[in-house]
C-alpha cells in the first residue's frame, strides 16, 4: 500500500470522489444501482485502513429504508429475491421484533442523511418502542408524518415539554443535532389527522432541533416559530401543506408577540389554503437577511393580499429581498374590478431580481405609470412576470413598455399585459435595442392582433434576441411570430451572403 493512503485526509478525499453519483443501469425495482456503493462496499472489505471511512460513506446517506431493512436476516431474502424486482415484498410481513430492530439499526450510528417517504413499510415498526430507534449522527432527515412516531413517542405530545423524562431525553439526543429536516404529508392522510396529532408532533420536533439550517414541513405552532426565530444556524424555512391548512389547530393571535428577527434566514416559503397563517408570521417578524419569499396559496383575496404585501414591505428585508413569487390558484370572486394596485407595495425592494405575481381573485391594475415607476425602482430585475387575469383591456402600450425596458438592462424574461389595438411606435425609426431580453409573454385583450406585421417589426428591431412572443392565448400571436421568423430568416440570409463576399 502506498504511504499516501495512510494519511487520513488523503484517503477521505479519494473516497469522497468514489462516493460521487456514478450510475449503473439495473433491472432492480429498487431503482438504479449506484456503482459508487458497490465500490465503497469493496473498499470496506479490502483492509482495516479502508474499512471505517468506506463504511461511513457507504451508510452515510440512506434514501430508501430497504437499505437498512436488508440488514434484518428475515427480510433480506424478501427484499433481494428475484434480483430485487418484487415491489410489494412487505405485504403480509409481520413487524420487527426487538432483536430485528437491533439488526435494522446495525449501521444507524453511521447514518447522517435519512429519507423515509414510503408508507408501505410502516407496519414493520408498529410494536417497537420509539426510544429504540436511534441515529446519533443524523444531520438530515426527510420523513413522512406517518413515521413521526419513530422520533417522538406516542404519548409525548400530551405532556409538557419542560418535564424531564426518558422519552424527552431520548428525543433530544436524536433531534438536537439535526441540520436539515423535511417532513412531508402523504397523500393518503386526512385533514383531521394532519391538523391534530401529526402536526402537534411536528411542532414538538421543531422545538427540539437546536442546529437546524433548513426546515420544510407542514404547519407548526407559534411556540415552534418563536424557537426558530432564535436559531442563528437557520437559513431556510418552507412551511405549509394545503391538506393541513383549512383549519389550523392554533388560534392565530393567542400568545403572539413579536418574534426575534430570524437574523440569518434568507429563504422563506409558504404552501397554504388561505393567507392568514403567513400574514401572522410576517406581521410579527423582521427577517433582516431575507432574499427569497414564495407563497403558493389557494385563495388570496384583495384584503388578504394588501395585508400580506404590506407586512412584507414593513419587515427589514427592503435592502436584501431579491426574489418574490406569489401565486393564488382559486377564483372565488366575480365582482367589479378593484381600483388599487398591490404592485406598489413592492416598490421599496430595490434589489429585486425576480417578481412573479399571479393572483386570480382581484385585478393587479398594472398601467404605464406603475410599470415605469417599478422598472425605475428595480434596475437589477431579470425576471418580471405579472399575470393579471381580471384585467380586460391593458392600458400598457408598446411605447411605454419599450421605454420602461431601458431602465432594466439585465431583464431576461418579461410577462405583462399589453394593448395591441394601436401601434404607437414607428417601426422605421432608429430603435434603441434591449439586448438582454430572451423570453417575452404578452397577454392581449382577448382577440387576434390586427397589425401583426407591424408588431413583428417592432419586436425584431427593438428586441433582437426574442425569437417568438407567447401569450395567454398563443394562437393570437401566431401571425406575429410568423412575420418575426421571416424577418430573422431574411436577416440571417443577408448576413451569410455578406460574409461570403
Amino acid at each position: 500500500m502506498h504511504q499516501a493512503l495512510l494519511i487520513p485526509e488523503v484517503l477521505l478525499e479519494i473516497f469522497a470522489h468514489v462516493n460521487e453519483m456514478i450510475l449503473e443501469p439495473s433491472e432492480s425495482s429498487l431503482g438504479i444501482v449506484l456503482l459508487s456503493r458497490k465500490s465503497l462496499a469493496a473498499l470496506a472489505s479490502t483492509c482495516k485502513t479502508f474499512h471505517e471511512p468506506a463504511m461511513d460513506l457507504l451508510w452515510g446517506k440512506i434514501d430508501m429504508l430497504e437499505s437498512l431493512l436488508g440488514c434484518v436476516t428475515r427480510l433480506h431474502p424478501l427484499i433481494y429475491r428475484n434480483n430485487g424486482r418484487l415491489r410489494n415484498w412487505a405485504e403480509g410481513v409481520g413487524p420487527l421484533s426487538a432483536d430485528e430492530a437491533r439488526q435494522f439499526l446495525r449501521h444507524s450510528a453511521r447514518v447522517r442523511s435519512l429519507s423515509i417517504i414510503s408508507n408501505c413499510h410502516l407496519h414493520l415498526f408498529s410494536v417497537i418502542p420509539a426510544e429504540l430507534y436511534d441515529f446519533p449522527r443524523l444531520r438530515s432527515l426527510t420523513i413522512s408524518t406517518k413515521f413521526l412516531n419513530l422520533f417522538l413517542s406516542h404519548t409525548l405530545h400530551h405532556r409538557h415539554l419542560v418535564t424531564v423524562n426518558e422519552d424527552l431525553q431520548s428525543i433530544v439526543t436524536r433531534c438536537a443535532a439535526l441540520k436539515h429536516l423535511y417532513v412531508c404529508t402523504p397523500d393518503t392522510i386526512n385533514a383531521v389527522d394532519s391538523t391534530a396529532a401529526a402536526l402537534s408532533r411536528i411542532s414538538d420536533i421543531v422545538r427540539l432541533c437546536k442546529q437546524l439550517v433548513t426546515l420544510s414541513c407542514p404547519l407548526f405552532d407559534w411556540a415552534a416559530w418563536r424557537h426558530l426565530s432564535n436559531l442563528p444556524t437557520l437559513t431556510r424555512v418552507d412551511a405549509g401543506d394545503t391538506r393541513s391548512d383549512a383549519a389550523p389547530p392554533w388560534p392565530l393571535e393567542r400568545g403572539i408577540a413579536n418574534f426575534s428577527p430570524f437574523s440569518n434566514v434568507t429563504a422563506l416559503s409558504f404552501l397554504l389554503h388561505s393567507a392568514a397563517y403567513a400574514i401572522t408570521i410576517m406581521q410579527h417578524s423582521q427577517f433582516p437577511s431575507l432574499k427569497e419569499f414564495k407563497m403558493d396559496v389557494d385563495v388570496l383575496s384583495l384584503p388578504g393580499a394588501e395585508q400580506l404585501f404590506r407586512a412584507l414591505s414593513h419587515c427589514k428585508a427592503r435592502e436584501t429581498l431579491e426574489k418574490i413569487i406569489v401565486y393564488s390558484s382559486y377564483h372565488e370572486y366575480d365582482g367589479p374590478p378593484n381600483n388599487s394596485s398591490v404592485i406598489t407595495h413592492f416598490l421599496c425592494f430595490t434589489q429585486l431580481r425576480t417578481l412573479h405575481l399571479a393572483c386570480f381573485d382581484f385585478c393587479l391594475n398594472l398601467d404605464n405609470d406603475i410599470l415605469f415607476e417599478a422598472m425605475s425602482t428595480w434596475p437589477h430585475m431579470r425576471d418580471l412576470e405579472i399575470e393579471d387575469v381580471h384585467l380586460r383591456n391593458s392600458p400598457i402600450t408598446f411605447r411605454s413598455l419599450l421605454t420602461a425596458l431601458r431602465l432594466c438592462p439585465h431583464l431576461h424574461t418579461l410577462e405583462v399585459p399589453i394593448d395591441t389595438t394601436t401601434v404607437d411606435i414607428d417601426p422605421d425609426v432608429e430603435p434603441i435595442q434591449h439586448t438582454s431580453l430572451r423570453r417575452l409573454e404578452l397577454k392581449t385583450s382577448g382577440f387576434p392582433i390586427a397589425k401583426a406585421e407591424a408588431f413583428a417589426r417592432i419586436i425584431f428591431s427593438y428586441l433582437p434576441h426574442v425569437d417568438q412572443v407567447g401569450g395567454s392565448i398563443q394562437r393570437y400571436w401566431d401571425e406575429v411570430n410568423m412575420h418575426l421568423k421571416s424577418l430573422k430568416d431574411t436577416a440571417l440570409h443577408v448576413t451569410r451572403a455578406t460574409s461570403n463576399t
